[in-house]
């Protein structure tokens, strides 16, 4: 153990949070590791091709986790450098204020946050011009006071998604252009410019970007932290357990194992655990030790409570219209985030999904509901889709949980059924207003239909809160810093910290995060 690696600072995992957080300290001169349990994505054709990575699911992790009845099954996870973000849809949306106050929702209650919105504020703003979110900061009337606009226009609308907007406008609604993280400069018509790194193509929602113009992880943060001589990673590594020292109160040893089975030890004076919210309670769980016997940051018996993953719904309206949009991800609507005319609770909150093509509708057709037009080939209906993703809020339930069983297997419990009332009314007033959206202008179809699918458990894209911060020991890991209040150097800086989760894309939220613990680290380090 005396020959153990020793660093300033050790960073389990190269995503959101731990990618982030490597950047904000990189320029310290802090010697530091970044531990990721994959490698670096393949570069090849392979990643826009829809039937590889939706169908064959070609760079999912190939694990399996088990549910509350034993029944196996995949999640979706990836294990790269820049983690789940090299698969993102890229949107960043900021937190409204009222998601960091006790909210009333139909099916419980949605508790505070033990910081402001007003303390999150400037790292949002920072988070928003690293990772280069493109968007228009007042267009939202629900959204949260400012302190800088985007540092980039928002990505134009191509010309049915305009009409789209115009049309919702019409309705007295309040559509906004989605703020989403490309490396995109566009005309004066809106299309890629010949110098774009993006190319406004078809591919931006849940595959990796092979030209490197979506904002992820690695090459927005990991590749400029390495450039620093202090920051360095190892890859196929995989942390498999946290030792403390004597008195249980420092972590110790970071012990790891190689993906040839070697295994390796690192040391540090601070300890960052940024798995993902699955994982990361995985990892704490598995550390137990005669100091920690329920696992590390766990006196509380909340590590691995309390899983949120959003209740999504992918809708699918197929109009009479065609619909040539090739970067659909570009329009959002909030009207009914908090409530509606005739509900006094939260709903949540829209946004277009990419663009849907025949492979993709091939490959979840038996998972739609109502298989409708049965008749109807692939190409067709993927040529007249017109996308949402709507999103509602999920509750933290402690029976909602993370686990692991004698042979270090991971189980997850979930309530599919959580606070899902919101969700459905969310869906009726988008069906409702679609009617008058211009989508009947012509005739190739008889009449317009609707596809909707929920999300199955594997739908772990958005997971959070299994290592929730506050102010009391008693029923919380971390304190305000996302230090583990049992532990003087381990911290948990990924969606694990979550205490609510509210009705957008989380991955705003752990960048900004990140970079204000990163201020904090910088302190404790000096």
């Amino acid at each position: 153990m005396g020959d153990a690696p020793h660093y300033d600072v050790i960073i389990i995992g190269t995503g959101a949070g731990g990618g982030t957080l490597a950047h904000r300290l990189a320029p310290s001169g802090k010697r530091v590791l970044l531990v990721e349990r994959g490698g670096h994505l393949p570069r090849e054709r392979d990643n826009w091709d829809s039937t590889a990575v939706f169908v064959k699911g070609k760079y999912r992790a190939p694990e399996f986790w088990l549910d509350k009845n034993g029944a196996e099954f995949p999640p979706e996870v990836n294990y790269y450098v820049g983690g789940n973000t090299k698969f993102y849809g890229a949107a960043l949306f900021r937190l409204r204020p009222e998601d960091f106050g006790e909210l009333r929702h139909h099916g419980g209650l949605s508790p505070a946050w033990p910081i402001r919105y007003e303390d999150l504020e400037p790292y949002y703003t920072q988070a928003e011009h690293l990772y280069r979110v493109h968007g228009r900061h007042g267009e939202d009337p629900g959204e949260g006071p400012v302190s800088a606009q985007y540092a980039h226009p928002p990505v134009e609308h191509e010309p049915r998604i305009q009409q789209l907007s115009d049309d919702l406008t019409r309705l007295g609604l309040h559509p906004f252009h989605l703020p989403i993280g490309v490396d995109l400069s566009q005309d004066d018509r809106g299309r890629a410019t010949h110098a774009s790194v993006c190319i406004r193509c078809d591919r931006v929602d849940g595959f990796p970007c092979l030209v490197r113009g979506k904002s992820d992880a690695e090459v927005v943060c990991v590749e400029p932290a390495l450039e620093h001589p202090h920051v360095e990673m190892v890859t196929h590594t995989r942390v498999v357990r946290l030792e403390t020292d004597a008195r249980g109160r420092r972590v110790d040893t970071v012990v790891c194992r190689r993906d040839d089975g070697e295994e390796v030890r690192f040391t540090a004076d601070v300890v960052v655990v940024s798995c993902g919210a699955v994982n990361s309670a995985a990892l704490l769980l598995a550390s137990a030790n005669e100091h920690h016997p329920r696992g590390l940051a766990n006196s509380s018996d909340v590590v691995g409570r309390f899983y949120m993953r959003h209740n999504n719904l992918a809708l699918m309206a197929v109009s009479k219209e065609p619909n040539d949009t090739r970067f659909q991800k570009t329009l959002a609507l909030h009207d009914w985030y908090l409530g509606a005319d005739d509900w006094d609770f939260p709903l949540g909150g829209i946004q277009m999904l990419g663009k849907s093509d025949a492979e993709q509708i091939h490959g979840e057709a038996p998972r739609w509901a109502g298989a409708a037009v049965p008749d109807m080939p692939f190409e067709v209906l993927a040529h007249h889709a017109v996308d949402f993703w709507l999103c509602g809020e999920d509750l933290p339930q402690a029976h909602n949980r993370v686990t692991l069983d004698g042979d270090g297997r991971v189980h997850l419990a979930l309530d599919e059924k959580n606070n899902v009332e919101g969700l459905k009314r969310l869906r009726h007033e988008l069906q409702k207003v679609l009617g008058h959206l211009g989508m009947h202008e012509h005739h190739l179809l008889s009449r317009s239909i609707y596809l909707h699918k929920g999300m199955p458990i594997g739908a772990t894209a958005h997971q959070a809160g299994t290592v929730r911060f506050g102010t009391d020991p008693a029923d919380s890991a971390l304190d305000v810093n996302c230090k583990a209040h049992d532990l003087d150097n381990l911290y948990v800086v990924d969606t694990s910290f979550f205490p609510s989760i509210g009705a957008v894309n989380p991955s705003l939220t752990a960048m900004a995060n990140a970079l204000r613990v990163g201020d904090h680290l910088l302190e404790r380090l000096g």
